[in-house]
């Protein structure tokens, strides 16, 4: 049995990948904030209450999937002590939280001697950057991709594999409000294959990292954005 922990699995990417999980061998513990493990990841104790809460459902994880984040719009031109909060709890969520389950797993894998499976879900805006409005969030996905690649580099040799996606725009609702918000059609023509990712294309990504992708593969980054940005 394949035990695996998702964050941020109440809809979108995090929901597509709990589905694309639903076979036999695997057992699931699915993080979100109204369901499931219900744990809010900007309260700063949240992501060890989450890995304990998996660890009870499941008698162990093999496999960690950081998925859930937050993207809010945080203005230039906007209150200081506003925007530094933003800031913090847009870092707390998309970077640091994952961070510290990433941490927790580590530890627990090499406390057991076994090995273990880390796909971080970070976003183009790593490599790209994002909008005037979304300087937090391009540099918590950044931070995502470099801690990833740190802990590939570092515990290879145990057993231990980490590996990154980064999706571009994705049918979901975070999504859905930016492509609206900054004019859909013109951001489209920004993207060669003409459409924005459906969940599912993330989702089976994310489980051919969890379950099938070889040992040599870790550190891998792998872009899902219909070309809109290539590297």
């Amino acid at each position: 049995m394949t035990r695996i922990l998702v964050t941020g699995a109440s809809r979108g990417i995090g929901a597509a990948i709990v589905a694309t999980l639903d076979q036999p061998g695997i057992s699931v513990a699915s993080h979100a904030t109204r369901q499931g493990l219900a744990f809010d990841l900007a309260e700063a104790d949240a992501p060890a209450r989450l890995w304990d809460a998996a660890v009870h459902q499941l008698g162990g994880v093999d496999v960690l999937i950081n998925n859930a984040g937050i993207f809010e719009a945080n203005p230039l031109d906007g209150d200081d002590a506003d925007w530094s909060a933003g800031w913090a709890r847009t870092l707390q969520v998309n970077l640091t939280a994952s961070a510290e389950l990433c941490r927790r797993a580590v530890l627990a894998w090499q406390r057991e001697g076994r090995r273990g499976r880390i796909v971080n879900v970070a976003s183009r805006a790593a490599y790209r950057g994002d909008s005037p409005a979304h300087w937090h969030y391009a540099a918590s996905k950044a931070g995502m991709v470099a801690v990833t690649k740190t802990i590939a580099r570092g515990y290879a040799r145990e057993g231990i594999l980490a590996f990154a996606i980064c999706p571009g725009f994705t049918m979901t609702g975070m999504a859905d409000d930016y492509l609206a918000s900054r004019g859909g059609d013109k951001l489209l023509a920004d993207i060669p294959l003409g459409r924005v990712a459906e969940p599912a294309e993330v989702a089976s990504v994310a489980r051919y990292l969890a379950l099938e992708a070889p040992a040599s593969m870790t550190g891998a980054v792998i872009d899902v954005n219909g070309a809109s940005y290539v590297r």
